[in-house]
């Protein structure tokens, strides 16, 4: 077999993970400080009357480009055959390229520039996306994939800190902001390319665009983790779209604290959530890995993670959202490592793991496409945050229950 496509079984060590955590980090600071920040920021000031549906627009193009790119990214590295190894190179491209594109959305001051800026970045970071989450499947030994998993989640979660701390502190201006973030991806990508080990493959698998149609019926333990996946994340993305909003809106942070913005609470809000996440998430991957139980652990986390939304459906104050914030880190923290893990032992075949992941990776990006579609018209009048709550808490019970549908893990 080539080595490339070999299943590992020597652990991986320290090294190794803080360099690829360090990618993490830096894909997520390209995800999330525009999400939660600098998008809504731009837009409100581009468009601040209509701000609710041009953020719901340029979110959800910018997702549908990142359904596309992850696959197909996926499956070209899959495919390479360079020096450097089938991985690396998009690696680095993606962080790159995703730079240059954040950068070009800094400059943009109309709905339709940025949502050609957003498409271009959704494009590149998946890009990047693709290769590196192959790297665990690629290198880690099932074993090791559930501390693994956890060990790299936190850089994912950390990510979401350090995007609100830099673009709402450190840079005090949304172009500055972008600018700081363009600037970091492709720093915090180059010790993991140019330090790790990426096998070349020697021979190239053959290609159809059919091979992006994973049967459910020939496999479907993978059509179930995607599933519950899918619901989980759409769960969370319909809540998480109009975040800053809510705080704006409906619990009035800035009528509570006078001289703040609602920016400086959403950074409260990061922060714990943060520490619960960190705390859970590498004890959770350990213990899934002692007793491979991974469906049971996803289960109580989809639980855990429902409750927040109940809470806020009907007591919209900050002080419930404060333990809403807490409550969803244990929860996300569960289940992040512990549902990465799950998700490596169902993928179909050795020679497209970056592209089975990109598939999976579909159900991350695709609630992007479809929350905007279910939240916007909830928010403008088919009963508000509240039914938006029950409906997010809904859709993660759904997603947690059938993950028992799921037969070849344990």
């Amino acid at each position: 077999m080539d080595a490339a496509l070999a299943e590992p079984v020597k652990r991986v060590g320290p090294w190794w993970i803080a360099t690829i955590s360090l990618v993490n980090l830096g894909l997520y600071m390209g995800y999330i400080a525009p999400l939660q920040v600098l998008l809504p920021q731009q837009i409100a000031q581009v468009a601040p009357g209509g701000k609710e549906q041009a953020l719901a627009w340029v979110t959800g193009v910018g997702a549908l480009v990142a359904m596309l790119a992850n696959p197909v990214a996926g499956a070209l590295s899959d495919r390479t055959t360079s020096r450097y190894g089938r991985r690396h190179p998009w690696t680095l491209a993606g962080g790159l390229l995703g730079g240059l594109a954040l950068a070009f959305l800094a400059l943009q001051s109309s709905v339709v520039w940025i949502a050609a800026g957003w498409c271009l970045a959704q494009a590149a970071l998946n890009s990047m996306q693709a290769s590196m989450t192959a790297g665990v499947p690629d290198h880690v030994p099932v074993r090791q994939r559930g501390e693994v998993s956890g060990w790299i989640g936190i850089p994912q979660t950390l990510g979401v800190v350090l995007a609100v701390v830099l673009v709402t502190i450190v840079a005090t201006t949304t172009r500055s902001g972008y600018f700081l973030i363009a600037a970091l991806i492709p720093l915090l990508v180059l010790p993991f390319v140019l330090t790790t080990p990426d096998p070349r493959l020697t021979a190239r698998p053959p290609f159809s665009l059919r091979s992006f149609w994973i049967s459910p019926r020939a496999h479907p333990d993978f059509f179930w983790a995607w599933i519950t996946r899918f619901l989980m994340n759409l769960g969370n993305s319909v809540v998480m779209l109009y975040l800053l909003y809510f705080l704006t809106d409906a619990v009035g942070y800035e009528r509570l604290f006078p001289g703040e913005q609602a920016t400086d609470g959403l950074l409260v809000l990061i922060l714990i959530y943060t520490a619960f996440v960190v705390s859970t998430t590498v004890v959770a991957g350990k213990v899934s890995d002692r007793l491979g139980k991974r469906k049971t652990l996803v289960t109580v986390a989809g639980v855990i993670g429902s409750l927040p939304a109940v809470m806020l459906a009907f007591w919209p104050t900050w002080t419930t959202v404060m333990i809403g914030a807490a409550v969803l880190g244990i929860g996300f923290g569960v289940y992040m490592s512990v549902d990465n893990a799950l998700v490596t032992q169902v993928l179909p075949a050795a020679d497209g793991r970056a592209k089975d992941l990109g598939v999976i990776n579909i159900a991350n990006s695709g609630p992007q496409v479809v929350a905007p579609v279910i939240a916007g018209p909830i928010v403008a009048g088919l009963g508000g945050y509240p039914v938006l709550f029950l409906t997010s808490a809904a859709l993660v019970l759904l997603g947690a229950g059938l993950v028992w549908k799921i037969r070849s893990v344990p």
